[in-house]
C-alpha cells in the first residue's frame, strides 16, 4: 500500500492506494484558518501535525501495509522555523494579502530577473510574504533558520530532514522556472537571505528520507518507512487525475478554481496573466490560470441568502439566463487571473425591484462562470487550443451547474471521478519513488460530454456586462481604504 497525505488549506487528507492504483481507504481532518487582521490568513503548523495524525490513523488500519509515504500540499505559504524545525510563528498562507504593499520591490526588479520567475507578481507568494516579514517582524525574520513550504515542513516532521522540490519551489517567486533552480540573483536583488533556502531534491518522486522513530510513534506507522518528496497540490492533483499529456486542459472547481494544461517545455505568458510551474513529473511544466473566488464566493452567497445547496439548485435555475439584467462580480478576496488585484471586491450590479433572492443566486453562479471564462481565455492566449475541457473538483457535481459552465465556456466538458486527486497524486509519487509504478497512472474521464447549448443572447449580454464592470468599478476601489 502507498500512503498519500495532502495538506490542504483547511483540512488534511490521507489516502491509501494499492499497487494497482485503486483507492483502498481515505480519511480527513479539518483545522482552522485564522484571520487575526483583515486580509491575513494563517494557521499554526502544529495543528497540521495533529490533524495528520488523526487522518492517518483513520485511513491506515494495518501500518505494516504501508510501503512508502509521499506528500502534497497547499502552495505559496511560508513556514519560518528554527534550526530544529520548530515554527517561530503561524504559517502565512496563499490567501494572505498583507504582502500586497511589498510588491513594488518585485516590480522594481530588472525585466530579465522578473522573466526568470515566469510568473505574475502576486500577494500571498512566499517571496512577497518574506519581504513583509522583514519589514514588520524583523526579530522573527532574523532568528529564522529555514523558510519552508507547508508540505516541506510536514516532511521535516516526518524525516527530520530539510529539503524542497521543484513543483513547490517554482511557486515561491524565488525560483528560476526556466533554468530550474533557486533564483539566487533575484534573492540578492531583493536583499533577502540565501541561507534559509533548503536544498532542492531532483524531483517530486525523489526519496527524501525515512520515517523517524518519534514520527512513527505519533502516527502509528512503521519506523524507517521511505518518505518521498511529494509535490505542490495542483501538480499532485494533475498527476492524480491523469492530466499529464500536453494539449489537454482541465478545470478544477473547489473553493478556488484552476485551469491547467501540461507543457513539455517551459513557456512564459507574455501577457503576465497565467502562472508557469514545474509539474510533478520530471521535465514537465504546467500553465495555470488561478481563479481565486469560485466555490468560496458561492458558499458565501448561499449563506448570506439563507439557502441550502438543494434550494440553490431548485430555485436559481428557474431564473432565466442573464438574470434579467443582474450581474455579480465574485472578487470577494481579490483576484488572480486575469486582473492580479488583491484589492478587487465583489458586487451585485443592476438590482431592481423585480429581482428576488433566486436572481441573486443565479447571478452569483453566472459571475463565477464568467470569471472561469476569463481564465480560459487567458490560457488560450498562451497558444493553447481548447476544444474540450476535463472537469474536476467537488464544486462541479450538479448537472445544472455543469450545463451552465458548458454554455458559458462554449466547450464540451468531460467529468473526472477522482475525489481526492492531490492525495492520490501523492500516493502515486510514493509508488514511483520506490519503483512500484514505473510511469504515471492514467485516469479515465466520462465518455459522455456535457455539450454547450447554442449561445443564448441574454447570457451573451450578461457576459458583455460582466467584462465591462471590472474596469468601470476599478476606480471605485480606491475609496474603500483597503
Amino acid at each position: 500500500m502507498l500512503l498519500g497525505i495532502d495538506l490542504g488549506t483547511s483540512s488534511v487528507k490521507a489516502l491509501l492506494l494499492d499497487t494497482h492504483g485503486t483507492v483502498v481507504s481515505e480519511a480527513s481532518c479539518a483545522y482552522a484558518v485564522k484571520a487575526p487582521q483583515p486580509g491575513w490568513a494563517e494557521t499554526n503548523p502544529e495543528q497540521w501535525w495533529n490533524a495528520v495524525a488523526i487522518a492517518v490513523k483513520k485511513a491506515v488500519k494495518n501500518p505494516a501495509d504501508v510501503q512508502a509515504i509521499a506528500l502534497s500540499g497547499q502552495m505559496h505559504g511560508v513556514v519560518l522555523t528554527d534550526t530544529e524545525g520548530t515554527p517561530l510563528r503561524p504559517a502565512i498562507l496563499w490567501a494572505d494579502t498583507r504582502s500586497s504593499e511589498m510588491l513594488h520591490e518585485y516590480h522594481a526588479l530588472d525585466a530579465d530577473l522578473r522573466t526568470k520567475l515566469a510568473n505574475p507578481i502576486a500577494a500571498g507568494m512566499a517571496g512577497a510574504s518574506l519581504l513583509w516579514l522583514r519589514q514588520y517582524e524583523p526579530e522573527v525574520y532574523t532568528k529564522a533558520r529555514w523558510v519552508l513550504q507547508p508540505k516541506d515542513w510536514l516532511r521535516l516532521r516526518l524525516t527530520g530532514k530539510v529539503a524542497a522540490e521543484p513543483s513547490d519551489a517554482s511557486g515561491t517567486l524565488l525560483y528560476d522556472v526556466v533554468s530550474d533552480c533557486w533564483a539566487l540573483d533575484v534573492v540578492e536583488a531583493l536583499e533577502l537571505r540565501f541561507d534559509w533556502l533548503p536544498e532542492l531534491l531532483p524531483a517530486s518522486r525523489s526519496i527524501a528520507g525515512n520515517l523517524t522513530s518519534p514520527a512513527s510513534s505519533y502516527l502509528e506507522l512503521i519506523v524507517n518507512t521511505p518518505v518521498i518528496a511529494g509535490a505542490a497540490d495542483t501538480a499532485a492533483a494533475a498527476l492524480g487525475n491523469g492530466l499529464i499529456q500536453s494539449g489537454t486542459v482541465q478545470l478544477t472547481v473547489g473553493s478556488a478554481a484552476q485551469i491547467i494544461t501540461p507543457r513539455s517545455q517551459p513557456s512564459v505568458d507574455p501577457h503576465g496573466r497565467t502562472h508557469l510551474y514545474r509539474a510533478a513529473l520530471p521535465q514537465q511544466w504546467y500553465t495555470l490560470a488561478a481563479i481565486q473566488n469560485a466555490g468560496l464566493a458561492l458558499e458565501w452567497v448561499k449563506g448570506v441568502l439563507g439557502y441550502s445547496w438543494e434550494q440553490v439548485y431548485a430555485e436559481a435555475f428557474t431564473v432565466p439566463p442573464g438574470c434579467e439584467g443582474l450581474t455579480f462580480l465574485p472578487y470577494l478576496t481579490g483576484d488572480r487571473t486575469p486582473h492580479l488585484n488583491p484589492h478587487a471586491r465583489g458586487a451585485w450590479v443592476g438590482l431592481g425591484l423585480h429581482h428576488t433572492r433566486a436572481h441573486l443566486m443565479r447571478a452569483a453562479l453566472e459571475g463565477v462562470a464568467f470569471s472561469l471564462k476569463q481564465g480560459l481565455e487567458a490560457i488560450t492566449a498562451t497558444g493553447v487550443t481548447v476544444t474540450q475541457l476535463r472537469l474536476a473538483g467537488g464544486g462541479t457535481l450538479e448537472l445544472a451547474w455543469q450545463q451552465l459552465l458548458a454554455d458559458v465556456l462554449q466547450v464540451p466538458l468531460y467529468t473526472t471521478t477522482i475525489a481526492a486527486a492531490s492525495a492520490r497524486g501523492a500516493a502515486i509519487l510514493a509508488g514511483m519513488g520506490i519503483g512500484v509504478f514505473q510511469d504515471a497512472i492514467a485516469t479515465p474521464t466520462s465518455a459522455h460530454a456535457i455539450t454547450p447549448d447554442n449561445p443564448d443572447s441574454a447570457l451573451e449580454a450578461a457576459w458583455q456586462r460582466y467584462q465591462s464592470l471590472y474596469p468601470s468599478l476599478h476606480r471605485w476601489q480606491s475609496y474603500l481604504g483597503d
